[in-house]
């Protein structure tokens, strides 16, 4: 029986985590809307999906785990009224919905592979899953949880679903004095939300479907459950995402779901991710205050720096991220490399006895609810252990926890990412080239000796010389 953890959103408790089915795990996580690219805070609940889909493998679940394209069907607020993402990108860019949504797709799926994220079993598009939509909608009206209002959609009837309110907490009375949403004229409730949205005429939509209330498209919401039900049953296991999504997106989901199926509960674990602050607020592409991932390679970081700098919080922790952080967070993934890079050709598998210790807390770490900084200083003990651990020791216990971690620690070159950057160092260290160069040998051996004085090792490559500490 695995002794992992999971912090469940709807109990708000930890709890020890047992699959429907015995030995294997369905996953679904809530994926991008591709109108604009993704940043670096939307790249966050990847990281995290992946962190969990290698922990269930490493505790030998066989998982399947699912993803959403949204490309259709996300208004520009919660509101169920004004214009969709896509279409509103569409026409500012002058291209079709369906090019834009290739073209941010494809940043998405790029980035994430930079950053050692798995790709998904099944990557569903919301546009590839109309039938399944209108299926869903037909079930919510059949048990009588829906209504129309002439010229805009087909609702939710929150009322009519009396557990609405329990999974995120909410106060409904509360919300309806001050208004939780704009209201659209017509609605019962201020919470309802769109199931299906009318084609307005007059107005030139490039995404629209023929359905059994007219020509429209789907709101938002709906593709998430209509798509995780189609790949993953009525009753799955986790249910993954920003937790952004936890009062109105996930909350809407749960509704129309068990609405439809008479399923409860739907999903057994939720699991949601925190923001990335980005200088004082939340990173978000609606403000402009966003970084992308290109421009972190831009600065001459490696991908990887910014997976390193994720793993060193836990996934329901808020991360600050500026440039001292992130400068911070290179430092550190250089110098693990460095280390690692030591035993990267050491040969046997070690002494499994010795190893034990460190292997069983590194799993106890991930094991409870996937925290990874605890995990991150097991590592770095297995790096620095100069003695105590053999090489291959150290070899082998780091390659297992980069199977989890993902940061390819023995794998990655040396001589391109191990090596660090400081300016007053760097001064130096040129200073000694020019006076090799110049044959003026004391100078360099001076500047050799009082950089090893200070704990800098000076490495020759074929790049020229580079330094990093001991």
């Amino acid at each position: 029986m695995s002794k992992l953890l999971l912090y469940d959103t709807r109990s708000q408790r930890k709890q020890p985590f047992t699959p429907i089915e015995p030995g294997r795990v369905g996953v679904y996580t809530c994926g991008p809307t591709v109108y604009a690219p993704q940043h670096l805070g939307n790249l966050r609940p990847y990281v995290f999906a992946d962190l969990l889909r290698r922990t269930l493998e490493e505790e030998g679940f066989e998982v399947t785990h699912v993803i959403n394209v949204t490309d259709v069907g996300h208004l520009v607020g919660d509101s169920d009224d004004g214009d969709d993402k896509m279409e509103v990108a569409a026409a500012k860019a002058g291209k079709r919905a369906l090019e834009i949504a290739a073209l941010y797709t494809e940043q998405w799926l790029n980035d994430r592979r930079a950053l050692n994220v798995r790709d998904p079993d099944t990557l569903c598009r919301a546009t590839r899953h109309i039938p399944e939509q209108i299926a869903l909608a037909q079930a919510l009206e059949a048990n009588g949880l829906t209504y129309s209002i002439e010229g805009d959609g087909i609702y939710f009837d929150v009322s009519r679903f009396p557990r609405y309110a329990d999974f995120a907490r909410l106060d409904l009375e509360a919300q309806a004095e001050r208004g939780r949403i704009d209201s659209v004229e017509g609605k019962r409730n201020p919470a309802d939300f769109a199931i299906w949205k009318f084609a307005a005429e007059g107005v030139n939509r490039q995404q629209e479907w023929d359905s059994p209330w007219g020509r429209g498209f789907p709101g938002w919401h709906l593709e998430c459950s209509a798509m995780s039900t189609k790949y993953l049953g009525d009753h799955f296991d986790i249910h993954t995402g920003g937790i952004d999504h936890v009062r109105v997106h996930h909350t809407n989901e749960i509704a129309q779901t068990e609405g439809a199926t008479s399923t409860h509960p739907w999903v057994n674990v939720w699991m949601h991710n925190e923001f990335i602050d980005f200088q004082g607020e939340k990173m978000a592409k609606s403000t402009g205050n966003v970084e992308l991932l290109g421009d972190l390679v831009a600065r001459g970081f490696e991908p990887l720096v910014y997976r390193y700098f994720l793993l060193q919080a836990h996934y329901r922790q808020q991360q600050t991220y500026n440039a001292d952080v992130v400068d911070g967070a290179a430092t550190g993934y250089r110098r693990l490399l460095g280390l690692a890079a030591e035993v990267r050709d050491a040969t046997g598998e070690g002494e499994p006895a010795v190893q034990s210790d460190y292997r069983e807390r590194f799993r106890d770490a991930m094991r409870d609810d996937l925290n990874a900084p605890k995990a991150l200083a097991v590592a770095w003990e297995v790096a620095r252990a100069k003695s105590g651990l053999s090489p291959a020791d150290r070899r082998v216990l780091l390659l297992e926890f980069d199977g989890i971690l993902g940061l390819d620690l023995v794998q990655a070159d040396p001589a391109e990412v191990a090596f660090e950057s400081d300016p007053r160092i760097d001064a130096l260290l040129e200073e000694r080239e020019q006076a090799r160069a110049d044959k003026d040998w004391t100078r360099a051996d001076q500047i050799r000796d009082e950089l090893t004085a200070s704990g800098v090792e000076i490495v020759d490559t074929p790049a020229g010389a580079r330094w990093r500490r001991k």
